[in-house]
């Protein structure tokens, strides 16, 4: 397991009967887990600020029980985010991938020149975020203009207004290949892809595209690249997929990867979070 233990404002309090409980900023949302198919503790009534109703026709509504803030700012990994409920369950940070921004910074801030990285379906920032922090060049690219203004507040809360990024609202695949066509490099990618989606007349499913985009990424890595990290959600795609295709794709180096997780507080539970799969020269 990749265990994200250092999430600052943010922890999982329960879990149980479909559902997880999380104090987010001294905010308690209650929200739907597919993995969750155990009982509850039965530590104590669920008292949450909101909760997300799934709907058995797709997608759900947000019920507010308590007085809450719009949004609000959290400090994870060290890291500061604007969160708030949108109407697809999401609050707009992942606090588990605070086991990779960890990483992120950890091996940009060790180089001792300058470090260009691509971030791609990179939704609000985090790993953008986590490398400029660490003195990194980013480009952040997301199909969606509202994820990316998300993402602009998010470097500017962090104080780094100045910092070398540049945001793309793209087709991330499209993307990758101009960037062929023009002879950019990277030294680090970071990638966060969606099981499904839309964008510029074109469907994505993962399945389909993955490899194809994974392999035409690869040949953007400079002469001396640092990593290659692959992100996914996808139910039933194991993490082992993701690091096959980066020991195809990729010469050299070592790869690693198992299921990201968060500890239950005061538990010996965990919560399944996804999958990372991790190249590195």
């Amino acid at each position: 397991m990749f265990i994200a233990d250092e999430t600052g404002d943010y922890s999982v309090i329960d879990t149980g009967n479909g559902d997880k409980l999380e104090n987010v900023g001294g905010i308690i949302l209650q929200r739907p887990d597919p993995q969750v198919i155990w009982e509850r503790s039965g530590k104590g009534p669920w008292r949450p600020h909101a909760v997300y109703d799934r709907s058995p026709t797709g997608g759900g509504s947000w019920r507010f029980l308590k007085k809450m803030p719009d949004k609000w700012a959290v400090n994870i990994g060290g890291l500061k985010f604007i969160v708030r409920p949108t109407g697809f369950k999401h609050i707009g940070v992942f606090p588990e991938q605070s086991f990779n921004w960890a990483y992120i910074m950890r091996r940009i801030s060790e180089e001792k020149r300058p470090v260009k990285l691509l971030n791609l379906f990179a939704y609000t920032g985090g790993a953008t975020v986590a490398a400029l922090m660490a003195g990194a060049s980013v480009v952040h690219v997301d199909a969606a203009k509202s994820m990316n203004d998300w993402a602009k507040d998010n470097v500017r809360l962090n104080g780094l207004e100045n910092a070398p990024v540049r945001f793309i609202a793209d087709d991330c695949h499209k993307f990758v290949l101009r960037e062929q066509r023009r002879g950019s490099v990277y030294d680090a990618i970071v990638m966060d892809p969606p099981s499904y989606g839309r964008s510029a007349g074109s469907i994505w499913k993962i399945e389909d595209a993955l490899f194809a985009l994974v392999k035409d990424c690869a040949k953007l890595l400079s002469g001396a690249p640092l990593f290659f990290i692959i992100n996914s959600y996808t139910t039933g795609l194991s993490d082992v997929v993701t690091r096959n295709m980066l020991t195809l794709c990729l010469n050299g180096g070592t790869v690693e990867s198992d299921t990201l997780v968060l500890p239950q507080k005061a538990s010996r539970v965990y919560l399944p979070c996804g999958t990372t799969a991790r190249w590195q020269a």
